[in-house]
């Protein structure tokens, strides 16, 4: 009759901590970068800057207010948006 031996409790978390590791690094960290830059951008925002929307807008922002941008998109048109559906600036 075989031997049974005890398995440590550690070895057998082991292949899940290495799971998560590699979904921290792969996953959750870029994605906490990206939002990080993507908020400082926000606060960075200024008259004149061309900015396309997460609608796919793109417009010249005209003002700027606390939680809002306004956009000129075309010659007399202006539209009053939320900062965060600015998805980036344009660069020349």
């Amino acid at each position: 009759m075989p031997q049974q031996t005890a398995v440590n409790p550690l070895v057998q978390l082991f292949p899940l901590a290495l799971i998560f590791i590699v979904f921290y690094f792969l996953l959750i960290r870029p994605q906490k970068q990206k939002e990080k830059q993507h908020q400082k951008m926000l606060g960075e925002l200024n008259k004149n800057d061309e900015v396309v929307t997460s609608g796919g807008i793109h417009g010249v922002i005209v003002g700027v207010k606390e939680k809002t941008v306004t956009l000129r998109i075309d010659d007399n048109v202006k539209m009053e948006i939320e900062k965060a559906s600015v998805a980036y600036i344009k660069k020349p």
